[in-house]
Order: structure tokens, then sequence, then C-alpha cells
């Protein structure tokens, strides 16, 4: 009986830490994302006192307000929560920031191709124009949300969700944000795009201009 009380006291004192995490996970989740609570709040349905109570933990998270924040923010529960891993076989993605952008993997690094969900955070100076790239290989990009602003040798484009793109990209190319919104995107490439090295610079013309 000692022995199952001390696992019944672990698997508590494991569910409390997942529990104490949740509200700082859904503050930098809504940051991230550029979301405010009232935006959240409309998108939900929860309250603002329980949004705000939530991310300070000061109110216990349940399933059935963990659920819509799921699906407003678009990941899964399991992720939300930061849930220890079970065992099972599917791929569990764990994002990681790089340049203020958010990447979520789709597929294990073992070569090959490899997908991502990338969000862009909101678009802070669309005149301001990166130095293009080129690397070996093909990319494709599907538009989940917001506004995707591709340059991509002469053409300067500006994608909505459900329109996609595919280009070489050999071609000197960056991917923005268009819109004062996050944007998401879905990206397929091979793992030769690490090699990035810079090739050109655009002139710095407004979107507007060279659609």
């Amino acid at each position: 009986m000692a022995t199952e009380d001390r696992d019944s006291e672990a698997r508590d004192e494991e569910l409390a830490g997942v529990l104490t995490a949740v509200g700082p996970r859904l503050r930098a989740l809504r940051r991230q994302r550029g979301t405010t609570l009232a935006e959240l709040s409309e998108t939900t349905g929860i309250s603002l006192s329980t949004l705000s109570r939530l991310e300070s933990g000061q109110r216990r998270p349940t399933l059935e307000l963990l659920l819509p924040l799921a699906r407003a923010h678009r990941v899964a529960l399991d992720e939300l929560v930061g849930a220890p891993e079970t065992g099972d076989p599917r791929i569990r993605p764990r994002p990681f920031v790089r340049h203020g952008r958010t990447y979520v993997p789709l597929t294990r690094d073992f070569g090959g191709l490899h997908a991502y969900k990338t969000v862009l955070p909101p678009a802070e100076d669309s005149a301001t124009v990166p130095e293009l790239k080129v690397h070996e290989g093909y990319e494709w990009l599907y538009v989940l949300s917001g506004k995707v602003r591709l340059l991509l040798g002469e053409h300067d484009l500006v994608l909505g969700p459900g329109e996609a793109a595919e280009f070489d990209t050999r071609t000197p190319h960056a991917i923005l944000n268009a819109g004062p919104r996050p944007a998401e995107f879905l990206n397929l490439f091979g793992p030769q795009g690490e090699r990035i090295h810079v090739r050109a610079r655009p002139t710095t013309t407004s979107p507007e201009g060279r659609r």
C-alpha cells in the first residue's frame, strides 16, 4: 500500500505541475499570436475575467475552458497543457521560435522533406524589404490565415487563406506577413534549405505598387 500511495502522490504532483504551467503557457501563446484578451473572449465565449484568472493561475483550467482555447489557438489540447508523453507513436510537435517566427514541426527530422506550420508575427513595417535568399530545392506553401507576402525574384505577391504557391528556391525569395494580424501557413521543403545564403536585395517598393 505504501508503494501505491507514493505512486498516487507522484501522479498528483505531476498533474499539479501540469495545471500550474497552463496559465503562463496560455498567456505566452496569446501574446505570441498578437491576440488581446478581448478578442480571445469574443472568439471563445469565455469571459474576460475568467481568461485573465486562467492566465494568472487564479482559475483552475477545466476541459470546458481548454477546448475552445485550443480551437482558437489552433493547437492540440495536449500541446496547450504541456501534457507528458504517453508513448503515443504519433508526432508531438514542439514549436520553436527563430527571428520572431514560430515554427511547428509536422514531420520527424529523419531526412527527406520537412513540413512545418509557420506563424508570422504582425507586420510592423510593410515598406521594409529584407534581403532575398536562395538555396537548392523546391518549396511549397499554403496559407491558413492572415495575409502572406511572397517576394520571388521580380514578383511581389500577397496570398490569402486557401491560396498556395510553389517555387524553385534557387530564385531569390522572402516570405513576410502582409497584414496587421499574425499569419499562418504550411510549408514543405528539403533539409538543404539550411544552407541559405544571401543572393539579392529587391528595391524598397510597397506591396501595393508591385502586385
